[in-house]
């Protein structure tokens, strides 16, 4: 059986490939030198992972494999955003570059290479994962007070103009709006995030509880109740308290998991100042506009643009880190955001007629 030359746009794309895999490698390669431990093993398996990937398409390409092609624009700018960030945003974007593969259509491609694909999406979702949970606190706060302070502010810039107000009103309002809000906002968070601590702290098996085990009746004791009102049923109660019984006695100390973690709530602090400066850096492009001298129609729209530019931003930003689409989430941020702004605008108007 004779096997026909590949074609022209094969070896194109072959080389395509190999370039795309190269800079996979690259990817992970770079994340690695910036994480430790079990992170760093991880992400170069994945880079050895991808190697393997490339020399597949140099063995088809044989001869033809010619001077390395460079990556795509977003491969080389995810390669240089890994070499000197390394963060959960890196991964996030990489994470959809795996999900992005066409090897499970592609007759070239081994069906092992696009189940690799497939599991390197999955790898890469668990690494961002980490570091959503650590930073998801801070990062909630951050957005909802960044969004916050473009909606509401824009809303009431918008609305208290469209009354008639002086341009001179509308600033004070404006910047009235940002400090008020940005209080509120703060201090919102803090009370949220310390009461979420306190409650899960609360809800946190107490320490001292294994120090009283070798002390307790081996024939009746009440070990197995803790178990059964965590929701185990009484045969698993009666074994885990059995187990526990006989590792104290001997000694030995218990791994302490069995408490929540408070890594996803962030601190309380930290969450209010996120909240505090995120809202105030929002809340002051509504007033740029009147800052600066407009007025009228035109102070309106420039409020209305720069307000729209930054939910993209932060709508993008969103979808990024969450794994969705940012393009999606960018234009429902636009949509929720401008939508608040005309409504209120259009109160303000009909509030305006009906004093005049």
């Amino acid at each position: 059986m004779t096997i026909s030359p590949p074609s022209r746009s094969d070896i194109q794309k072959w080389r395509r490939y190999l370039a795309e895999e190269r800079a996979e490698a690259a990817v992970y390669r770079e994340l690695a030198a910036r994480k430790e431990g079990e992170e760093r093993e991880i992400l170069h398996e994945l880079a050895t992972a991808e190697q393997r990937h490339a020399e597949h398409w140099e063995q088809l390409l044989g001869t033809k494999v010619g001077l390395p092609l460079r990556p795509s624009v977003r491969s080389r700018l995810l390669t240089w955003l890994a070499g000197r960030f390394g963060s959960v945003f890196v991964l996030a974007l990489a994470q959809r570059a795996e999900s992005r593969s066409s090897y499970a259509t592609d007759v070239h491609a081994t069906a092992a290479m696009a189940a690799d694909e497939q599991i390197h999406e999955e790898v890469v979702r668990s690494l961002a994962q980490r570091g959503r949970a650590r930073m998801s606190g801070t990062f909630r706060a951050a957005v909802f007070g960044m969004n916050d302070g473009l909606v509401s502010n824009l809303a009431l810039v918008l609305g208290i103009g469209a009354t008639g107000a002086s341009p001179a009103t509308i600033l004070l309002t404006g910047i009235a709006g940002l400090l008020a809000g940005a209080l509120s906002m703060g201090a919102g968070e803090y009370v949220s995030v310390r009461s979420q601590r306190e409650l899960l702290a609360a809800s946190t098996p107490s320490p001292k509880t294994h120090g009283v085990l070798p002390d307790l009746d081996v024939d009746a004791n009440e070990l197995a109740l803790v178990y059964r009102a965590r929701g185990m049923s009484p045969e698993e109660a009666a074994q885990r308290a059995e187990d526990r019984l006989a590792a104290a006695r001997q000694g030995v100390e218990p791994e302490r998991h069995d408490g929540p973690s408070h890594e996803e709530i962030g601190s309380a602090w930290g969450a209010a100042l996120s909240s505090f400066c995120f809202f105030a850096s929002g809340a002051v492009i509504p007033v740029l506009p009147y800052l600066v001298g407009l007025e009228g129609l035109t102070a309106v729209l420039v409020s209305a643009g720069l307000v729209g530019v930054a939910l993209m931003v932060t709508g993008a930003t969103v979808g990024v880190l969450s794994g969705a689409p940012p393009m999606l989430r960018a234009l429902r941020q636009l949509a929720i955001g401008w939508g608040a702004a005309a409504a209120t605008y259009a109160l303000g108007l009909l509030f305006g007629t009906t004093i005049a």
